[in-house]
């Protein structure tokens, strides 16, 4: 059995599928590590799910004013390489899995100039940066969709979008995260950052078609309200005199989803992806300036499906409220619950980690 090298970090997007397909490798019978930023947010994932860490330094490859990358940051990822052909040498990993983002950068480059297997996993439908810089050296390409543009042809392997594959019991998941059983839970989600459009302007719009007493109109409501850890001092004073809101800063994902009839989120693959093995219907918010717009294209993907509704991020303070309370209605939610559970990614860790077997050195 060999070790196996997860560079990942950044955004929740990059690391819970790394943290899904690790598990899937340690099942098998293999060695895991996580590799990324130095006390980013991969770090603290790590600590949390129980699985070993390596830090390197890392750059955000940001571009000035002039369109030039910014030197400053050039350096700190040539450090980041140079420290990750440090801690593989002595590793001797069996391959290198990179799931994007500027995080994965110095530990897939450190294993291509060291001969070193890499696999990477794109999750979106069109190649990130990252993973073009990488793709040309690669062993083989893990995607969420079937067509990925950017991609060197032969590279690609249709596989899903990697969870993590657990669930817990509704009541279970409800005491651990001190909510009721019984009223409706809404679930606000902007991604492992927070967001913050959905933090300026959800509350003040469920507070309006709710109420004080957080009544829809066919029975109470209950609110999680993941706010990032950063934007949670901002939100929390604002409906602190509503007893059925709870904001947190940060939240377990597979008690929130495992707890929630409905969600409000961004519309990233990975968000989806997990919507779709917890069946639960969503109101999406696209982030405008995800790249191509691809966040919208994904939205629109799912309301086609019948599983979700698209609230574009300029019209969210009119059409937003009427959106929820359409979903929430028990008959319109029912049958979205099924059609998200018809998308559901059941299998993409397992279908990734034959992938990433095939090509260990």
């Amino acid at each position: 059995m060999s070790l196996i090298v997860m560079a990942t970090g950044g955004t929740g997007g990059h690391i819970y599928p790394a943290v899904a397909v690790s598990r899937e490798l340690l099942a098998r019978g293999h060695e895991a590590v996580l590799l990324g930023q130095r006390g980013g947010m991969e770090e603290r994932v790590a600590a949390e799910q129980g699985l070993p860490f390596q830090g390197v330094d890392a750059g955000k490859l940001a571009r000035s004013g002039q369109g030039r990358p910014d030197p400053r940051e050039l350096l700190r990822a040539a450090r980041g390489v140079a420290e990750a052909r440090a801690f593989l040498r002595d590793a001797c990993p069996g391959a290198v899995v990179g799931f994007g983002g500027f995080a994965s950068l110095p530990g897939v480059l450190a294993a291509q100039t060291l001969g070193i297997p890499t696999i990477l996993h794109e999750q979106n439908a069109r190649l990130g940066l990252t993973q073009r810089l990488a793709a040309g050296r690669a062993r083989a390409v893990g995607t969420a969709y079937p067509h990925v543009l950017g991609l060197p042809e032969g590279k690609a392997t249709l596989v899903g979008m990697p969870v993590r594959e657990e669930r817990l019991p509704r009541a279970e998941a409800l005491a651990q995260l001190g909510l009721q059983d019984g009223p409706l839970t809404l679930l606000v989600m902007g991604g492992s950052q927070g967001s913050l459009a959905l933090n300026h302007a959800v509350p003040d719009i469920l507070r309006e078609i709710f109420g004080p007493e957080g009544r829809a109109p066919e029975g109470p409501v209950q609110v999680l309200h993941a706010t990032g850890p950063r934007w949670l001092a901002e939100v929390a004073p604002r409906v602190a005199d509503l007893p059925w809101y709870t904001p947190v800063g940060y939240t377990n994902a597979v008690a929130a989803w495992s707890a929630a009839d409905l969600a409000i989120t961004r519309a990233g693959t990975g968000t989806l992806a997990e919507a779709a093995f917890h069946g639960v219907p969503l109101v999406m918010v696209p982030l405008p300036e995800s790249a191509e717009n691809h966040q919208y294209h994904n939205a629109v993907s799912v309301q086609e499906a019948g599983a979700g509704r698209v609230v574009e991020q300029e019209q969210l303070r009119g059409a937003l409220g009427a959106a929820v309370l359409e979903c929430a209605a028990a008959g319109t939610r029912a049958a979205m619950r099924e059609a998200a559970f018809v998308r559901s990614p059941v299998g993409a860790a397992s279908r990734f980690a034959d992938l990433v077997e095939r090509h260990l050195r």
